[in-house]
Parts: C-alpha cells; sequence; structure tokens
C-alpha cells in the first residue's frame, strides 16, 4: 500500500538540467573559461552544486575553494531559478491524481537535516511531518544515493530511468524498479497503492 510519495526533485520530478548548467557557465564565464556544453554537466545534476562544480570545474569536495564556490553557485542559482526548468512530460497528470485520491507527495530537500542523503534523515522527516509511515511512502529519485536513503529509511524505492542517472548503472542499485517515464511512474504507483480499486467501489 502506497500512502505517500516523496520525490527528488532534479532529475526525478523536474528537469532542472538547463538552468544548472547555465548557473554553473555564470561561474566560468566570471572567471574568463569557456562555458561547458550543457550534456557535460547533466548526468551530475543529481548530486546538485556538488556535481555542477566537479564536473565543471574538475575539483572535490577537499579543494580549498570548493566551498566558497558551493556558496556562489547557490547564489547564482537562486537567480536562475525556473528559467528553463520544467516538469517532465506527464508529471503534471501524475500529480494531479495524486491529489485526487488523496495521496500524499512532497519533494525531499537536501539541506532540511543535518545529514543528508543517503543517510534516512531528510526522508524519515518528510514522511513524519506527512504523518505517514515510511513503509506505506515510496520514494522516487534517480540517483544510488536515493535508493540507499530509501532503503535505510524502510520505505519502498523506484528509479526515475528518464532522469539524470549520473554514476553506476541503476540496474546494480537494487530499487524496486526502474520506470521509464512520469506514465510509467503512475501505473506502478495505482498498482502498489490499491486507491484504483478503492475509488471504482
Amino acid at each position: 500500500m502506497i500512502d505517500a510519495v516523496l520525490f527528488d526533485l532534479d532529475g526525478t520530478l523536474a528537469d532542472t538540467a538547463p538552468d544548472m548548467a547555465r548557473t554553473v557557465n555564470l561561474m566560468r564565464t566570471n572567471r574568463g573559461l569557456q562555458a561547458v556544453p550543457p550534456a557535460v554537466v547533466r548526468p551530475h545534476v543529481s548530486q546538485g552544486a556538488r556535481g555542477m562544480i566537479m564536473s565543471a570545474f574538475g575539483i572535490g569536495t577537499d579543494h580549498p575553494d570548493f566551498v566558497a564556490m558551493r556558496t556562489e553557485f547557490l547564489d547564482l542559482y537562486a537567480g536562475n531559478l525556473c528559467i528553463d526548468t520544467q516538469l517532465f512530460p506527464g508529471m503534471d497528470e501524475l500529480l494531479a491524481r495524486l491529489d485526487r485520491e488523496a495521496i500524499a507527495w512532497g519533494v525531499v530537500g537536501g539541506d532540511t537535516c543535518a545529514r543528508a542523503k543517503p543517510f534516512p534523515d531528510p526522508l524519515l522527516f518528510a514522511a513524519s511531518s506527512m504523518g505517514v509511515a515510511p513503509a506505506a511512502t515510496l520514494y522516487v529519485g534517480d540517483d544510488e544515493r536515493d535508493v540507499q536513503a530509501a532503503r535505510a529509511a524502510g520505505m519502498p524505492v523506484v528509479v526515475a530511468g528518464y532522469g539524470y542517472l549520473g554514476g553506476t548503472a541503476p540496474a546494480t542499485w537494487q530499487a524496486d524498479a526502474i520506470l521509464e517515464s512520469p506514465a510509467h511512474l503512475d501505473a506502478w504507483i495505482r498498482d502498489a497503492s490499491g486507491h484504483t480499486a478503492r475509488a471504482s467501489q
């Protein structure tokens, strides 16, 4: 039974890559560097500012400039939200159905808790806030950390196969399913939730 659905944002609920790429390229332009093609950074969008900086500048979190560059990225991104970002095709219909059938849903933020994914803390906080048991809360993500966090939280988890999928092959992440579109996600939730059967009674 699925009574709630939690989404990772980037590459799962919305295609944020264009605005993320624009932001990191503003940083490069400000340094007199050429822009990187969006395709280069797109696979790293699910890793947030860290992934953008690492892929565009080739530095890790241990670099002395990383913390300042992360702050710079977040400040610039705040001014470039939702320029080209949009929901993945079919996602608006899925969210509307969840609302109609009183299935709670939300987005898990990366800075909600002291420990971020792959720790389960943000997912457990979100489920608790909605008043839904973790076992009845589906988590949808597109990164291996999403699956690890959901497993640690005791939640069912599926991978958005239409997302950015950076890193290792999703088939090795041991999710409950890999779904290739929001329409496939909608069907999976219908099958798992039993809401369709109840609505028809």
